[in-house]
């Protein structure tokens, strides 16, 4: 996306041999003799001694019990790493087992990758894009799937071009704003946008997030995340999704991206897939020479971690990133058959396979399993310049490695997605390209950063691109509230009452602290929280801290201007003390932080070491509710659950909110709650246990490795979090979808139609479009050699070749096992997020919601499906359905569920398909949370 490209594409051969025009590689190691490095044996097709043999069930995945690594097997380098790990761990006085776990699993492979372009809505986009590619070169087809090199160009990832037919496409973090961008907004994160409930605002801050992004110039918003799912309460990046129930995910991104694809700008569903945890999930991020292992069996990838990711292709999505650890000990973005075999095959995948940044671990093999884009375009290490593909793709295709159709495939794939949206038309998406540049606040700067030098240019044109959209953050943040706790109806706060009162407000978590972007990319826990650290955080442009926004509510008339002491201080107990026995009321703000591995804070490296407050919240709220003359009202704001046990029930403890992570209109968001201007909507997206303990044997974040290649075995299975306390009869502090109102509603007239009989099986699965087919002839290699003169940008990444010596054919390509194994296409597939018939209505729930109270205000209807006791391993219940009413005081509304085919099946590993019980009764609840479910019949 250079700027003599953006100029000008009137001469193609020319613009061909300018810098900007390709992304480069000129000092790797022809492909033809690159080995995979995520193999999981250590010769193709030959299994190695330490495993024993198991028969692979119908799903693909391979589960070697007892298996044992030798250590003539390790590299001695490795097994030094090792020693010196064990020994600093039992120097610091742990305990650490050599072990390599239980179970060792493996992913079979998939192939051929399948193509895109087999389902109708997008039919008229491949066939435009079938036009264009096949005026593109070969080296033109690499360009637009590689990546120019970190910081090459002004997004964090940025494709190469082909001047004169298709541009440079520019991917932006994140889920939760724009990412290095000045004059945006900074949303509410995912995780508080769960907890409104309300599809509607899903959908309205996708699409103004989208508004914002083309604005821009951004093609790709890297978001939303439902990847990690909260399999782990304590996972440092649960923020960014939307909740730990697949369905809510599902739903919730399903939203999201309508919203932001309908503004034209490609949405990207993250991470695919089983990224759960922060430790270890990057090789050598950890000190560790493999990433961790998510071992996951057919049905718990079905059911719970697939899940919305289905619902996120049902809606359309254009983009989907595969995640930096191994699934089932291949690394994700070099898994055949989450790529292929469900991904593209099963779940009818129609746009592009992106990399995270550096999460390519190898050249041949995650082309063949269905890698599109690599991002940023280095390869193995950071702004280097080389790239696994570029270059390298270059040459595996002229020797053969990879088929020419694979690539075919891989262009016309991005093109296709890039004409789904409409980002053909100039007047949405101008040449020009991205108006802000990602790496320096100046106006003028360097045309490729990461280069560190060549041209300048201007780079920032600080365009205003938030308009009023802080009045949709405010909402957002308002309905994400949760109140938990209201004794004595002390909330709402009653304006014109607190003439000659006293109020303290206590707590670093109240205030500004520092400033709201003091540490880099939110990596720091001070002031009051607003947002996770990490990629998926964003510059804030203001945030409005809880203390300004009250101060500012309690003086609405001189009558009624209470007088207001703060400390913004966890550890100045005496004081605090002293302060909180003076008052009639006092706040007091805890939190607890986390985000990416890739930042440490206090001590939380990523994942939270524990579910308690940071910074000493739990002395501090303790403090202040054994110490205030009057009501406390505690206030959290966290990346996910927080343990209250310590304090909850203290007496003085009035009232109890949970308020997430509420972006820039924190404060003004909170102060709208606690006066009552917005009544509280909010439930819980997980359930707040008394104890990490409540959550299972298995919700405990991995700290210290259990192997060479951590083992992370998903054992739980379906039951995770509300699923795992329902099974084992666990009381929890706050049941999952639970949140209080200012005033009540009642549940009744629980009615359900059959729409459709059951039938145990989806209807067979329909057959798809004929894909765009090619000229598969291969080039002369001399076309693919750099142009005479070409000028070169430091660590650019280019398609070139240096030589046609680089082409070589050294013998066959050591294909990954299963290369040649033909596979059948799923049953459960057919269309975009899966078999058609899967969405069929089966069942239509009705039920009437009544607000009984004196005040106007939201409930959340959810519904909840428990299959019969004869389906195995079954959850006691899980979320179908959820609805968001509005309801003035004393007002009655019905509510309608159509509940699919889907949504009362079970994934049967066997016959691979999903199967819908026709024996036995299924039961159909329905209330205002997963432990409060006043409506119940079968069917």
């Amino acid at each position: 996306m250079g700027s003599k490209i953006r100029r000008s594409f009137s001469d193609r051969e020319e613009l061909l041999a300018k810098p900007k025009a390709f992304a480069n590689d000129t000092s790797r190691a022809s492909i033809d003799s690159y080995q995979s490095i995520d193999s999981s044996y250590p010769e193709y097709g030959k299994e190695p001694k330490w495993y024993k043999s198991s028969a692979a069930d119908a799903s693909g995945f391979k589960k070697y019990k007892n298996g044992k690594i030798t250590l003539k097997r390790i590299c001695l380098g490795t097994v030094a790493g090792v020693v010196v790990l064990v020994s600093v761990l039992a120097a610091s006085g742990v305990v650490y087992t050599t072990y390599f776990g239980p179970e060792k699993w493996e992913s079979e492979g998939w192939y051929p990758s399948p193509k895109g372009g087999t389902v109708k809505n997008w039919e008229g986009s491949y066939k435009k894009a079938a036009k264009l590619v096949c005026q593109m070169s070969l080296v033109e087809k690499v360009n637009i799937t590689t990546g120019t090199g970190w910081a090459q160009e002004m997004c964090v990832g940025n494709t190469g071009s082909v001047p004169g037919l298709f541009p440079s496409l520019c991917l932006q973090d994140g889920p939760l704003g724009l990412r290095f961008a000045d004059h945006a907004t900074a949303w509410p994160a995912g995780l508080t946008v769960g907890a409104t409930w309300n599809k509607e605002l899903m959908e309205k801050r996708g699409e103004l997030h989208g508004l914002e992004a083309r604005l821009k110039g951004i093609h790709i918003i890297l978001g939303p995340a439902m990847g990690p799912l909260g399999r782990m309460p304590a996972g440092g990046r649960n923020w960014e999704g939307f909740g730990s129930d697949p369905y809510l995910q599902g739903a919730a991104a399903a939203a999201t991206i309508k919203g932001i694809q309908g503004q034209g700008v490609i949405a990207t569903a993250k991470h695919f897939i089983a990224n759960e945890q922060e430790h270890f999930r990057q090789v050598h991020e950890w000190g560790m020479p493999y990433a961790i292992s998510s071992n996951i069996d057919d049905r718990t990838m079905h059911e719970m971690y697939l899940w919305p990711f289905a619902d996120s292709v049902r809606a359309g999505v254009g983009s989907i990133m595969c995640s930096y650890q191994m699934t089932n000990n291949t690394y994700s973005c070099g898994n055949s058959k989450i790529l292929n075999g469900l991904l593209k095959d099963e779940l009818g995948f129609q746009g592009f396979v992106q990399s995270d940044w550096l999460a390519q671990r190898s050249g041949v093999d995650s082309v063949l399993a269905g890698l599109d884009m690599t991002m940023p375009g280095d390869g193995m290490v950071w702004a280097d310049g080389n790239s696994l593909m570029g270059p390298t793709l270059t040459r595996s295709v002229l020797n053969s490695s990879i088929p020419i159709e694979r690539l075919n495939d891989m262009a016309t794939r991005i093109v296709a997605t890039w004409y789904q949206m409409g980002q053909d038309d100039e007047s949405k998406f101008s040449p020009e390209g991205p108006n802000f540049s990602s790496w320096t606040d100046e106006e003028e700067g360097l045309l490729h950063f990461g280069s560190g030098e060549g041209e300048t240019g201007v780079v920032n044109k600080f365009i205003d691109v938030s308009s009023d959209h802080h009045k949709v953050a405010r909402k957002i943040a308002a309905e994400a509230t949760v109140l938990v706790k209201n004794e004595d109806s002390v909330l709402p706060l009653v304006r014109g009452s607190w003439g000659g009162k006293r109020v303290g407000i206590y707590g670093e978590d109240a205030g500004p602290g520092k400033g709201a972007n003091v540490c880099k990319d939110r990596g720091c826990n001070q002031g009051t929280l607003a947002s996770g650290w990490g990629s998926g955080a964003v510059e804030f442009p203001y945030l409005v801290d809880p203390l300004s926004a009250l101060l500012k509510a309690f003086n609405t008339s001189k009558d009624d201007i209470p007088e207001i002491s703060s400390i913004l201080d966890n550890y100045s107990l005496k004081k605090i003390r002293k302060s909180a026995k003076e008052q009639d009321l006092c706040l007091v703000f805890a939190n607890a932080d986390a985000g990416e591995g890739f930042i440490s804070d206090l001590g939380v490296a990523g994942d939270r070491n524990d579910l308690y407050a940071q910074k000493g919240g739990d002395e501090l709220v303790k403090t202040v509710a054994e110490s205030c003359g009057g009501p406390v009202i505690v206030v959290i704001h966290s990346v996910g659950p927080v343990i209250v046990e310590n304090w909850a029930d203290k007496p003085a403890v009035k009232a109890i909110i949970m308020a997430q992570l509420p972006g820039q209109e924190s404060g003004n968001a909170l102060v709208d709650v606690l006066f009552g201007d917005e009544n509280p909507s909010g439930k819980l997206p997980y359930t707040v246990g008394k104890s990490l303990k409540d959550y299972g044997p298995t919700a405990g974040i991995m700290y210290i490795p259990n192997s060479i290649r951590p083992q992370q075995n998903f054992s739980e299975g379906l039951l995770v979090d509300y699923r795992y306390f329902d099974k084992n009869d666990i009381n929890p502090r706050y049941e999952f979808g639970f949140g209080l109102s200012y005033t009540s509603f009642e549940f009744s007239d629980l009615k359900l139609t059959a729409k459709a009989p059951k039938t145990a099986l989806p209807a067979r699965r329909p057959d798809g479009l004929d894909p765009p087919a090619y000229d598969n002839k291969l080039p002369p290699i001399s076309e693919t050699l750099y142009p005479k003169g070409f000028n070169r940008v430091k660590k650019y990444i280019y398609p070139y070749l240096e030589s046609a010596d680089e082409v070589r054919h050294d013998g066959d390509y050591p294909y990954p096992r299963d290369y040649h194994t033909a596979r059948q296409p799923s049953p459960a597939g057919g269309g975009e997020g899966g078999n058609p018939s899967l969405w069929d209505v089966i069942v239509e729930v009705e039920v009437t919601v009544k607000n009984t109270g004196k005040l106007d205000g939201k409930e959340v209807a959810q519904l909840y499906v428990s299959l019969p006791n004869s389906v195995e391993g079954a959850p006691v219940k899980a979320l179908r359905g959820f609805e968001k009413v509005a309801l003035g005081a004393g007002e009655s509304k019905k509510i309608t569920f159509g509940v699919t085919r889907k949504e009362l099946s079970w994934w049967d590993t066997e016959r691979q398909n999903w199967i819908l019980p026709t024996e036995g009764k299924i039961g159909i609840s329905v209330g205002r949370s997963s432990r409060d479910l006043p409506l119940y019949a079968e069917f």
